[in-house]
């Protein structure tokens, strides 16, 4: 095992003292594995780095944070700090590109660690090769941040928006959340000109405008499951499918994000939906466990008979 460095037992002393206000030296000395004479050095260097640390005699004193201690410095273990590096790594694949804003961020982090775990840490960061989740899609860092800003001021918002399928549209909202999902950055928010909420990819958004009014959102709104019931709302083409199986079965196999499942009688069900992609929609038919029919839209009718088309003639012996 490497040797610790004095700076790098400080720093655990502070997030002791940080941790456990009010810390004896001889407790302190127990939890670094040091004498007390070497808790008090390690106390004198964060003094001496201008870091209030206060202490108290008497039965119940010991050592606590002054004030005046605006930003703490980072104190990670080696487990913590790969741990870090790795879920970095593993949620956005240009981590390891220093021009990229993430990979930025991430190195100087990974130069503020005690250079015993430092070192470990650039090595995974340095050598590991994530494959690309091609399924994710990151938007610019400016859009995402307008947007969170628009949601935090409650600001009517203007965006200029492009769809998957080319349809380019302008339009007023009122940003409620910016929520991730599955790799993907989503702005849930309510359309005042239709009163309708909707959820736009943040990545597909191509300019975001501030304006002057304000707004109230909902009380107690939750993002997540809002934005579960209407990713399949708004969009370009109609979905209308109805499957053979009680509407239980079928809420069990359809997820919420492909629309609305409705009751037509104890062993059928309508799932009613839109989409901006009718392929993709068809593919996520092809999970379900039922037999089912696509009675609307006319482009996810098509798709869904070219997809099945394809599927047959790849299961067709010669």
């Amino acid at each position: 095992m490497p040797e610790i460095s004095p700076t790098a037992r400080a720093l655990q002393a502070l997030e002791l003292i940080q941790g456990s206000p009010g810390i004896t030296a001889g407790r302190l000395a127990d939890k670094l594995g040091v004498s007390e004479r070497a808790a008090r050095r390690y106390v004198t260097i964060l003094r001496e780095a201008e870091i209030p640390i206060d202490s108290v005699r008497g039965p119940y004193g010991g050592y606590r944070v002054g004030r005046g201690l605006r930003l703490p410095p980072l104190v990670f273990s080696a487990t913590e700090a790969l741990g870090l590096v790795m879920a970095v790594l593993d949620g956005h694949h240009q981590a390891g590109d220093p021009a990229d804003p993430v990979g930025s961020a991430l190195g100087k982090i990974v130069r503020a660690l005690p250079e015993p775990v430092a070192a470990q840490a650039e090595a995974v960061r340095r050598t590991a090769a994530p494959a690309p989740d091609r399924a994710a899609a990151r938007p610019e860092s400016g859009t995402t941040i307008a947007l969170v800003e628009a949601c935090g001021q409650h600001r009517l918002t203007r965006i200029d928006y492009r769809s998957e399928a080319g349809s380019a549209w302008t339009v007023d909202v009122e940003p409620w959340a910016v929520v991730v999902r599955h790799g993907r950055w989503y702005l849930l928010c309510q359309v005042p000109a239709k009163d309708a909420v909707r959820a736009y990819r943040v990545d597909r958004v191509q300019s975001v405008d501030l304006l002057d009014r304000t707004f109230t959102p909902p009380s107690e709104l939750d993002p997540v499951g809002l934005l579960e019931d209407h990713l399949a709302v708004g969009w370009e083409f109609d979905v209308e499918v109805v499957i053979d199986a009680p509407v239980e079965e079928a809420r069990r196999c359809v997820p919420r994000a492909l629309g609305r499942l409705e009751e037509v009688d104890d062993h059928t069900s309508r799932l009613t939906a839109s989409t901006g992609n009718p392929y993709w929609y068809a593919e996520q038919l092809t999970a379900i466990p039922a037999s089912f029919r696509v009675l609307g839209g006319v482009e996810l009718q098509h798709t869904t008979r070219e997809l099945g088309q394809r599927l047959l003639d790849a299961g067709a012996s010669d």
